[in-house]
């Protein structure tokens, strides 16, 4: 009886409550449901930086040799070895590779190509068979993203994606809006393929902060985003570190060019001890100085407020983390109250959080 009521209910839907209850249904998780671990593909270390239904991002500032970097992971992910500190390994059936190219002219394409043939160890004279490389420099943000949709669903071999210009996906880089859909876009073709991504995105030219909004999203949702950074003293030296990391933290490593034009690992390379990593020592928040707290703070909000509580500290924990003070949500709930009630940088109206921007001394001047 139950089945019949149910089934003369769906015959009264529209098509509208017909598609919203496959999705409920489809959606729901159960008690009495399996799911596999996600698969691993790639590694640095001992540390996992990508899985299978998940994306992540390479970024940097201009000139820091990202694609340098982007081609040693997938040379790896083409060969199965490893390349620069990053081994890699795609299952059976996932392993064919799909390389985008936003922003490059044809020519500059070929040679990046090229490289990944070379580091992979394969022949430059002819075409490989898991390596799909397909250059968009000339059409806009939509056709892209069509492009980009319809390969994923003529072949359900890939098991990487390379988006190399996730900003060319989108008109205006700081639209809320867009961010959230081209986010979206990542999620649901890594979950419905099945499929990693790996995206390539730049840095502020004026500071650490990943660009736009894209960039806030993309450091709050991916697995795994690694910063390129050219070393200060010796502009030929890129360094590797996490900007944020879901498993645990990898040691950095360094690379250059050699005169054959591939990357390789600087051998008897030296960190030197940054301020982001004296952060990562177990200071007090209370220890942080203005300029760090805003550093963190323009990151979190760029333009915009935050709505909710637990939107906040999930901004803060990847704001804070990528100046180097990486902590936990207890340590970020009193580091909020400390920035509403002492410093008075945040503001929080109803539901709303502000970022208040106005120095220090002119909201002394009004106190008065």
């Amino acid at each position: 009886m139950e089945d019949e009521r149910r089934t003369e209910c769906n015959a009264d839907m529209g098509p509208e409550e017909h598609r919203l209850s496959y999705i409920l249904s489809a959606s729901q998780i159960r008690a009495t449901d399996t799911y596999e671990t996600p698969p691993q593909i790639i590694w640095i270390d001992n540390s996992t930086i990508a899985t299978l239904g998940n994306f992540s991002a390479s970024t940097g500032k201009a000139k820091s040799k990202k694609t340098f970097n982007v081609s040693a992971i997938v040379a790896a992910s083409l060969a199965g070895k490893q390349v620069l500190n990053y081994r890699a390994h795609l299952p059976e059936g996932k392993q064919k590779i799909l390389y985008v190219d936003t922003e490059q002219s044809r020519f500059h394409c070929h040679n990046v190509l090229e490289r990944i043939l070379r580091l992979a160890g394969l022949p430059t004279t002819a075409d490989s068979e898991n390596l799909d490389f397909i250059c968009l420099r000339e059409y806009s943000p939509s056709v892209r993203i069509d492009v980009i949709d319809y390969a994923l669903r003529q072949n359900n071999g890939y098991g990487l994606v390379i988006i190399d210009g996730i900003r060319d996906l989108m008109l205006d880089i700081n639209s809320t809006g867009e961010s959230v859909e081209v986010i979206n876009k990542m999620m649901e073709w890594s979950s419905k393929y099945n499929l990693h991504i790996h995206c390539v995105l730049h840095l502020n030219k004026g500071d650490n902060n990943v660009r736009g909004h894209i960039g806030t999203e993309m450091s709050n949702k991916a697995e795994t985003v690694l910063v390129i950074s050219k070393n200060a003293e010796s502009p030929s030296i890129s360094e590797v570190h996490a900007l944020h990391i879901r498993e645990k933290e990898f040691k950095p490593f360094a690379f250059t060019v050699n005169e054959g034009g591939l990357p390789v690992i600087a051998e008897d390379y030296h960190f030197c001890e940054t301020p982001k990593q004296k952060l990562k020592q177990r200071v007090g928040f209370m220890e942080l100085t203005i300029e760090q707290h805003r550093e963190a703070l323009s990151a979190a909000f760029g333009d915009k407020p935050i709505r909710g509580f637990e939107n906040m500290l999930q901004a803060m924990m990847t704001s804070y983390a990528a100046i180097g003070f990486k902590r936990g949500r207890n340590v970020m709930v009193k580091l909020l109250v400390h920035l509403t009630d002492t410093l008075k940088l945040v503001v929080k109206r109803d539901k709303l959080f502000y970022y208040d921007t106005t120095p220090a001394e002119a909201r002394l001047f009004d106190e008065e």
